[in-house]
């Protein structure tokens, strides 16, 4: 049997030190201070000694209890801009949990279905979570649930929007649907106010009154403490005419509710707040 040895390439002695492997492992020692936020590594730097605080961000939202004139409020702790509300009186119950910051959830159970329908449009095109139980004297008519509704909802967006900082606040959009065309401006200012101008050819869609739809954005206005305008530029089919207002009214508030990053967490007002007058 024959054994082959493989010759092995000379390396100069010049060669040799660069082949030598030096630890560059380097071990230091900080001191825990009880009192201080826990700290790691900043993604910012490549020196392992720069340390930066670490702390989580949280929001703080509310939730509120309303029962004939008494309303009770409760910190919710989340991620997100939460609103919820239950109001309950001798004509309606109602339950409302809205979530700004959220993917277009809809879950409306009103009793009237052409009112869970247009919740479904502010859901969708807002991309709000919209959550609304709500059971009433329908067998009267749909005049409380759908004005309680519209409360409860304005209250919702009131607590979930907070001290207002660092949103856009302005919001205005036009939705074209088929031969419907209404444009939505609003400011999430603190003072409640609604110009409505739309022109509703039947008094029904359904079974739904449209005399309700200037009542239920009246209704959310008061409570919520914005600035409504609605136009109607065109528009002769009436179920056209209110879905239109409420996917404007859907993307407006979504523009004005969402950050703008120039403003860096300040109030969107010269006077450095905007509250519920």
């Amino acid at each position: 049997m024959e054994l082959t040895v493989i010759p092995q390439p000379q390396l100069h002695p010049k060669c040799l030190p660069s082949l030598c492997l030096k630890s560059r492992v380097c071990v230091f020692h900080t001191t825990p201070n009880p009192t201080s936020p826990p700290l790691q590594a900043s993604i910012y730097s490549l020196n392992p000694r720069i340390l930066t605080p670490f702390i989580h961000p949280r929001n703080i939202s509310t939730a509120a209890l309303t029962g004939g004139d008494k309303t009770s409020t409760f910190p919710i702790d989340s991620g997100s801009r939460i609103g919820e509300v239950k109001r309950v009186t001798k004509e309606t119950n109602v339950s409302v949990k809205i979530n700004l910051d959220g993917s277009g959830v809809a879950d409306s159970s009103s009793g009237i279905p052409f009112l869970d329908h247009m919740l479904d449009q502010l859901a969708s095109h807002g991309l709000f979570d919209v959550h609304v139980k709500a059971t009433g004297d329908i067998h009267i008519d749909d005049h409380h649930t759908n004005e309680d509704v519209a409360l409860a909802i304005g209250t919702a967006l009131l607590q979930a929007l907070g001290d207002r900082k660092g949103i856009n606040r302005f919001g205005n959009f036009s939705a074209p649907l088929d031969e419907a065309l209404v444009h939505v401006s609003l400011d999430l200012s603190g003072r409640p106010h609604l110009s409505y101008d739309l022109d509703i050819p039947t008094q029904r869609v359904g079974t739904y009154d449209t005399q309700l739809v200037e009542h239920f954005f009246q209704s959310l206005v008061n409570t919520s403490g914005m600035t409504l305008h609605i136009r109607q530029f065109a528009g002769t089919n009436s179920h056209h005419i209110i879905e239109a207002t409420f996917k404007a009214f859907a993307r407006a508030l979504r523009q004005a509710t969402e950050y703008d990053s120039r403003r860096h967490g300040t109030i969107p007002s010269s006077k450095g707040v905007l509250s519920r007058s």
